[in-house]
């Protein structure tokens, strides 16, 4: 009982699941005048009876639970929805990634551009290693070197050519915000956010592991509020940590003190 307020005030926030909100209420008010006296209508209350059916059965076939299919996939999944795609309604974008090479490529940057930074009151935040963190660096690499079969590039290459990418971007002229930061530590995931705020938000986190053929073959979790209000909110908290705890590029820092 304890955590059903709770509950509530999450669905409320998020504008979630209000028809059921009121209709359990209305329910409640109705049994409470019915126990101190005939005061609600005997077509009032099959009425009420009627509309908990009628919700019961729209939801039950509206959201069928969320199969491991629709949670689970690794990167083959943007064959059939390319993030460009995903990318062409999105106001607020949100990416941690160790390098960035594949989701910060060059056809993805240009999709942000235009699809994203084009538009007023925008946002983009990007979080990648700091190149100057030698042994994260060096670790990270090692890392994803041994754990792919077919490896295509060198961690150090990608790294860097995705920060020039970044520090290129931040020169770009836009209508939206555009920022990145440098963390001096992998956490061992990766995560895109597309619209992370609002109640049709999604997020997508990918995990390194150990070993895999290849990067493509990577597992990944793509979330919403409806499939699961805790862990998305969780996984937005940890993109939140890791933004606060990375750095300023020093070129963005200094431009900061001039102006």
């Amino acid at each position: 009982m304890v955590q059903k307020p709770r509950g509530i005030g999450r669905d409320l926030g998020s504008i979630r699941r209000i028809e059921s909100h009121v209709i359990a209420a209305v329910a409640l008010a109705f049994t409470v005048l019915s126990l101190i006296g005939q005061a609600v209508a005997d077509d009032l209350r099959w009425a009420v009876v009627t509309a908990g059916i009628g919700l019961l059965v729209h939801r039950g076939a509206a959201e069928p639970a969320p199969s491991a299919h629709r949670l689970l996939a690794d990167r083959r999944e943007f064959e059939e929805t390319p993030l460009h795609h995903r990318l062409r309604l999105a106001r607020e974008v949100w990416v941690f990634a160790p390098s960035g090479a594949n989701v910060l490529s060059s056809p993805h940057c240009d999709a942000l551009r235009r699809y994203v930074l084009n538009r007023d009151h925008s946002t983009v935040r990007v979080v990648v290693l700091d190149p100057a963190a030698a042994e994260a660096v060096a670790r990270t690499g090692r890392l994803f070197s041994d754990s792919l079969d077919f490896s295509s590039r060198r961690f150090t290459q990608s790294l860097d050519g995705v920060v020039g990418r970044l520090e290129a971007m931040a020169r770009w002229p836009h209508s939206g915000e555009f920022s990145y930061r440098l963390l001096d530590h992998n956490p061992g995931f990766s995560l895109v956010a597309i619209n992370p705020t609002t109640s049709t938000g999604t997020l997508i986190v990918e995990f390194h592991a150990v070993h895999n053929e290849s990067s493509s073959a990577r597992m990944h979790l793509t979330l919403t509020r409806s499939i699961s209000a805790h862990w998305y909110a969780y996984w937005m908290d940890q993109f939140e940590h890791i933004w606060r705890n990375a750095s300023e590029p020093l070129a963005a820092a200094a431009a900061r003190t001039r102006d």
